[in-house]
């Protein structure tokens, strides 16, 4: 990361936005700033250059030479623009959306299984920051970025999750998309299960005031892999949670 001495507000906005896969609050970005670049800007500068890099505001005249890359989706709410949204921004077709109704074209939810690794870390991004946790941290599942796949904070109490999804009966990608897969979900949940524990230790190791947290989707098999493992998990000091298909999330013990 470039430092805030050396990078303008714009830049710092548009490098924790690439950091973002999913919605997050202005509170969540002035948040960040706090943490990175404390005497960059105020508050107040922070929401004007949070709404200025959003294509479908009502009034971004501010920042009318500089190319959006935000789209707002609420009051407040805001997430990365999709290629296609600044695409149209450039044509100079693009006509602000009401902020109460989340544009066209939000990232997968509808018509993909709600238990991929996407859908359940956005389940479960949502559920935090309804407990009132700030989210520091996203990874891209699309792109398979490394790094803790959710990082959150409340109260200087500091969240580091592991996300897995539940696999699916037919492949997602590749040349092979859509057809039947030759393993088992059951057989091969076991498996993502034991590769979200790797990442969970050495977050305990590198960072052992920090929760450690592998979370699922809520299927029986994991319940099963978490009740066979527990006291070693416990031991350990990592946390199993599992999310269902309503956004509802269990902390099992």
């Amino acid at each position: 990361m470039a430092s805030g001495h050396e990078s303008s507000v714009w830049d710092l906005l548009r490098e924790y936005a690439g950091t973002q896969t999913g919605t997050f609050t202005s509170q969540e970005v002035i948040s960040w700033f706090r943490r990175h670049a404390p005497a960059k800007a105020t508050d107040s500068t922070i929401r004007v250059h949070t709404r200025g890099a959003s294509w479908n505001v009502d009034n971004r005249s501010q920042f009318a030479n500089r190319e959006p890359f935000l789209t707002r989706v609420g009051h407040g709410a805001f997430r990365p623009a999709l290629p296609d949204e600044i695409d149209e921004w450039r044509s100079g077709r693009d006509v602000p959306q009401s902020a109460s109704t989340p544009p066209a074209g939000l990232p997968a939810q509808a018509g993909s299984e709600w238990h991929t690794e996407e859908n359940t870390q956005r389940l479960l991004v949502e559920w935090l920051r309804a407990q009132g946790w700030t989210i520091v941290r996203t990874a891209n599942t699309a792109t398979r970025e490394h790094g803790v796949d959710v990082v959150a904070e409340l109260g200087g109490e500091r969240l580091g999750v592991e996300v897995k999804g539940y696999p699916s009966t037919v492949y997602a990608a590749g040349s092979k998309k859509g057809q039947p897969k030759t393993t088992t979900p059951a057989n091969q949940a076991p498996k993502w299960f034991s590769h979200a524990l790797v990442p969970a230790m050495k977050l305990r190791t590198r960072e052992p005031a920090s929760r450690s947290v592998m979370c699922f989707p809520d299927f029986p098999i994991y319940r099963k892999l978490w009740t066979e493992t527990a006291p070693s998990l416990v031991g350990a000091g990592i946390e199993v949670w599992v999310v269902g298909p309503d956004g509802g999330v269990e902390i099992l013990q």
